[in-house]
C-alpha cells in the first residue's frame, strides 16, 4: 500500500450530523486546520443521509430545556447524565437556527411560527438537510475532506490521542494521520443482531447499516472508558418496510391496537421501550398483529402521510400504493427491529464530561457516539458536535507540548503496525470463510444467545456466558481473512468492530442485574426493575477483557459534572 501521511489541528472521524457541524463551527470560528476523514461522502452519509421530516428535539414555545431533561430521563428510566442533557438542551434551538439560516426549510404557520409536531417537535422539509450541511462545512476554508477513507485505530502516546490510522475504501493507499485533538462522531450500531428481513433485504433496517460501532470499537482497544451498552435501542417500526411509526402516531393521533381491536398501549406504558414491549407481549400472547390504528382517518391526513414517507422511508408509501390499499382504509402493522446500540436513542457510548471530552486526554466524542445523553437526534447531535468544536479550540489554545505530534520521517509503531495487519489481509491466500459468513454467525449467536428478536429479547446469565465464549471464537477467526481489494478490506474491519463491540454489549447485559427497560433487556435472571440498579455500568478494556465499573449518578445538582464524569467508582 502506498502510504500517505497527514498533519491536522483536528482529525474528526466520521462526517455525519456531529462532525460535519463541528467542522463547519471550527471553520468559522478559528484559522484552525480541520481533516474530516468519512467512509462514505459526506454528502449523503450517517443518519441524516435521505433525509428526515421533523427536527424531534426542540424547546417549543412554553417549554424550557429542563423540559426536555426531565422528558429524557422519565423515557430512560432514570439512566441518564442530567449535566449532559442539559447542555445540549440549552442550545437545541439555537443549532436549528443556524440550520435554517443555511437553507433548511423549516414550516411556519401564518404568524410565522414553527408548525409544532407534539411537545418537542417542529416540522421541517429535511429532504436537503444533510447536502445543506456538508456543504457548510466543505466551504469552510480551513476544512478538508477525505471521504471514502475507512479510520480503523486510533495513536495514542502516554494517554493522549496524537492521530488515528486507515486506508482508502477505493485505492491501495494507507493513511497515517497526526492530530492534536481529535473528535470521535462514527455513530452508533447497527447489525450486531440478526435483523427483522433475511437475505436480499437484511439491510433493510432501522438504523443505517454501514454504521458498525467503529468508534466504539476504536475506544475499547484504546482503553477510553464507556457507558451504558446494555441499554440497547429497538425501534417500534412499519413491519416490513421499518418505516418510522412515530410519523403515524404523532403526525396523525393514532393508538396501538392488538388483531381484536383492543388498545394495549396504555396496558404497559408509553416510554419507547414499553410501546416495544406491549406489542412484544401481545403477540406472546397470541393477541396479534399488531397494528396503528389508522382506518378512518381523513384523505387530508392519508395524503400527508404519503407525502412525509416519500420525504424519508419511500417504501412505506409505495407498499401502499402497490396494496391499493392506503392508511385511511387499512391499520398499519408494526413490529420491533432487531436492537441496536445508539447513543442518540439511549445513553450507550463514551463516557464524557460536559465538554464531550473522553477519558483520552485530546479525545472527544459527539452525536450517537457519545453516551450518557439519550433523545438528541439530530438537533441534539448537532449541538454536542458544537460543544466539542468549542471545547477542542479551548484545549488547543492551552496546549503547550505541541511537540508530541510533531511530523517524523518514519512511520511510528503502531502507524508501521497497522500498515503491516491491512498488508497482511490483502496479501492472504484466499480463505475458506469471508467476513459475510462470519458476520451471519455472529448475528445467529447474539440473536439466541444475548437477545434478539428470536428470542423476544430475552436473556440469561447462562445464555450471556454462552454468547460471549462464542463470539470470542470468531474473532481469531478475522485475523486470518483475506481480502482481495481494500473495500473488502473495509468488510473485515466492520466485522472486526461490530464483534469487539458485540462483547462489550454482552458484558454490559450480564452486569447490569435488573430489567430496568423492557425489551430493550429482558433478563430473565433479574426480570423486575431495582432501586440499587440507579447506577451506570460502565466499562473499559484491559488485555482483550471487557472490565465493568459502576459509578454514582449524576444529577443537574451535581457541584461539578466535568469531575464527576472524570471520578472512579469501581467495584
Amino acid at each position: 500500500m502506498r502510504t500517505e501521511r497527514i498533519k491536522t489541528d483536528v482529525l474528526i472521524i466520521g462526517g455525519g450530523t456531529a462532525g460535519c457541524f463541528a467542522a463547519y463551527v471550527i471553520g468559522q470560528k478559528s484559522n484552525k486546520k480541520v481533516l474530516i476523514a468519512e467512509k462514505a461522502n459526506i454528502k449523503r452519509s450517517g443518519c441524516l443521509a435521505a433525509g428526515v421530516n421533523a427536527l424531534n428535539a426542540y424547546i417549543t414555545e412554553g417549554r424550557v430545556p429542563q423540559d426536555y431533561v426531565d422528558y429524557a430521563k422519565k423515557d430512560a428510566h432514570g439512566i441518564v447524565r442530567e449535566d449532559l442533557l442539559l447542555t445540549m438542551s440549552e442550545r437545541l434551538n439555537h443549532v436549528t437556527k443556524v440550520m435554517e439560516d443555511l437553507g433548511l426549510v423549516i414550516l411556519k404557520d401564518e404568524k410565522g411560527k414553527y408548525v409544532a409536531r407534539g411537545n418537542r417537535n417542529i416540522k421541517i422539509n429535511g429532504e436537503n438537510m444533510k447536502p445543506i450541511l456538508a456543504k457548510a462545512a466543505a466551504e469552510q476554508e480551513n476544512v478538508t475532506v477525505l471521504n471514502h477513507v475507512n479510520i480503523t485505530d486510533y495513536k495514542t502516546e502516554k494517554g493522549k490521542i496524537t492521530g488515528a490510522v486507515g486506508f482508502s475504501v477505493n485505492e491501495d493507499i494507507f493513511y497515517d494521520i497526526d492530530a492534536e485533538a481529535v473528535l470521535c462522531a462514527t455513530g452508533g450500531a447497527a447489525g450486531l443482531y440478526r435483523p427483522n428481513n433475511p437475505g436480499f433485504s437484511r439491510h433493510k433496517m432501522w438504523y443505517p447499516p454501514f454504521n458498525t460501532g467503529a468508534g466504539y470499537a476504536m475506544g475499547l482497544l484504546s482503553g477510553a472508558e464507556m457507558t451504558t451498552f446494555e441499554m440497547r435501542f429497538i425501534a417500534l417500526r412499519c413491519k416490513d418496510t421499518i418505516a418510522p411509526t412515530g410519523t403515524i402516531a404523532q403526525g396523525v393521533g393514532t393508538r396501538q391496537v392488538n388483531a381484536h381491536g383492543d388498545i394495549y398501549e396504555t396496558k404497559y406504558g408509553l416510554t419507547t421501550s414499553q410501546r416495544v414491549y406491549g406489542t412484544v407481549m401481545e403477540n406472546r400472547e397470541g393477541k396479534g398483529p399488531c397494528y396503528l390504528r389508522t382506518e378512518g382517518i381523513s384523505k387530508e391526513q392519508e395524503q400527508d402521510l404519503y407525502k412525509a414517507y416519500l420525504n424519508m422511508a419511500p417504501s412505506q408509501t409505495l407498499k401502499w400504493m402497490e396494496a391499493g390499499k392506503g392508511p385511511s382504509e387499512e391499520n398499519v402493522e408494526i413490529e420491533g427491529t432487531e436492537p441496536y446500540i445508539v447513543g442518540g436513542h439511549t445513553a450507550s457510548g463514551y463516557w464524557i464530561d460536559n465538554n464531550r471530552a473522553t477519558t483520552i486526554e485530546g479525545l472527544y466524542a459527539a452525536g450517537d457516539v457519545a453516551g450518557g445523553c439519550p433523545q438528541k437526534y439530530v438537533t441534539g447531535a448537532l449541538a454536542e458536535g458544537e460543544i466539542a468544536a468549542e471545547a477542542i479550540l479551548e484545549y488547543l489554545d492551552r496546549k503547550d507540548d505541541r511537540a508530541v505530534t510533531e511530523n517524523k520521517k518514519e512511520l511510528s509503531e503502531i502507524a508501521a503496525a497497522k500498515k503491516s495487519e491491512y498488508e497482511a489481509h490483502l496479501n492472504a491466500p484466499r480463505s475458506l470463510m469471508n467476513a459475510e459468513q462470519l458476520e451471519e454467525a455472529m448475528q445467529k449467536i447474539m440473536d439466541q444467545y444475548a437477545g434478539g428478536i428470536g428470542t423476544d429479547y430475552r436473556y440469561s446469565e447462562t445464555s450471556l456466558a454462552k454468547a460471549d465464549e462464542k463470539i470470542a471464537a470468531l474473532l481469531p477467526v478475522v485475523d486470518t481473512l483475506a481480502a482481495s481489494d481494500t473495500y473488502e478490506l473495509m468488510q473485515i474491519y466492520e466485522l472486526r468492530e461490530r464483534l469487539i463491540l458485540c462483547r462489550a454489549v454482552i458484558a454490559h447485559l450480564a452486569a447490569r442485574k435488573e430489567t430496568r427497560w423492557h425489551s430493550f433487556g429482558e433478563n430473565t435472571d433479574y426480570p423486575e426493575q431495582s432501586e440499587e440498579w440507579m447506577k451506570y455500568v460502565n466499562s473499559r478494556m484491559e488485555n482483550g477483557e471487557i472490565r465493568i465499573l459502576y459509578r454514582d449518578l449524576i444529577t443537574k445538582e451535581s457541584a461539578d459534572s466535568n469531575t464527576a464524569a472524570k471520578g472512579a467508582g469501581e467495584r
